[in-house]
């Protein structure tokens, strides 16, 4: 049976919100997320309060979980140096997510650096990782094409995989920031990429609307991508994007065409279930 990572991604469905959402709520979510059964929760950032001041608060929150009965493993977002040697303080976390985006314009946007400064900061980072015992998940933004005019085409991906490789990356998730890639790129990025970088995980973070799930993940899956990015009922997008949010790959449905292709997830449908109940009540009130 083929195995898939889902990545469950709550810091992405919250971090959009205005309303400030109480640290209580927020634990009492991820808390539901961490009985289900996914491999990681993505579950806060360390990034400037400026910048996303909903997740001010994910020290906090990170203090308030119970880890004891959960095979989850936890994910912060870090958008420098200073974010990373911050989370690595904290022995829960096993994985310092980073967005390095091919997009100058999106970059800039992103984490107010140049692509070259980017590269500098992800070593420094690398370097964190590998002394605290922590492993990088490199999100590359801007992965299947953007809307910002810089030129984009799979041998330009193919050059960051190479490069990000070189300096020691070794989880890569490619990142359809605003929602416009289309499954014949992302077959024909994953079904080049998987078998030319044999050890590097590669990843989907892929944003949708509601009628183009299906397609997306089929393409993805069937390309040979075994790593999933999601948020239960596809709340959330980036902030950071352009101003209409596309939604998050949504779990449920995703967990569904999984069970349709015998793939195990490894989750538990009943904690799901609860889990879906608990982020309908927080994003009824917070959107």
């Amino acid at each position: 049976m083929e195995q898939v990572k889902i990545i469950e991604c709550p810091r992405d469905a919250m971090q959009g919100i205005k309303a400030f959402i109480p640290t209580e709520k927020k634990v009492d979510y991820i808390q539901s997320l961490l009985r289900v059964g996914f491999d990681t929760i993505d579950f806060g950032s360390f990034v400037s309060p400026k910048a996303i001041p909903q997740m001010v608060d994910t020290a906090e929150v990170l203090a308030k979980l119970d880890l004891s009965q959960t095979r989850s493993k936890l994910l912060a977002i870090i958008a420098n140096t200073q974010g990373a040697e911050m989370a690595s303080k904290h022995k829960e976390i096993q994985y310092l997510g980073y967005p390095f985006s091919i997009s100058e314009n999106f970059q800039m946007r992103n984490t107010h650096k140049t692509i070259a400064e980017s590269l500098i900061t992800l070593q420094e980072i690398l370097d964190i990782a590998n002394a605290t015992d922590k492993e990088v998940v490199a999100y590359l933004s801007m992965g299947f094409g953007n809307p910002y005019g810089d030129p984009w085409n799979v041998e330009i991906v193919g050059e960051w995989t190479e490069r990000l490789s070189n300096m020691g990356v070794k989880i890569l998730s490619l990142s359809d920031t605003v929602g416009s890639s289309t499954p014949e790129v992302i077959d024909y990025l994953f079904s080049n990429l998987i078998p030319k970088y044999k050890h590097i995980e590669f990843g989907a973070h892929l944003h949708t609307t509601p009628d183009k799930w299906f397609e997306k993940v089929d393409a993805a899956y069937k390309s040979g991508c075994r790593r999933f990015d999601g948020a239960i009922q596809g709340f959330g997008g980036c902030p950071m994007a352009k101003d209409d949010l596309t939604g998050n790959m949504p779990t449920e449905k995703m967990l569904s065409y999984f069970t349709t292709q015998k793939a195990s997830t490894e989750t538990s449908p009943m904690s799901f279930e609860s889990a879906y109940n608990e982020a309908t009540k927080i994003f009824t009130v917070y959107h």
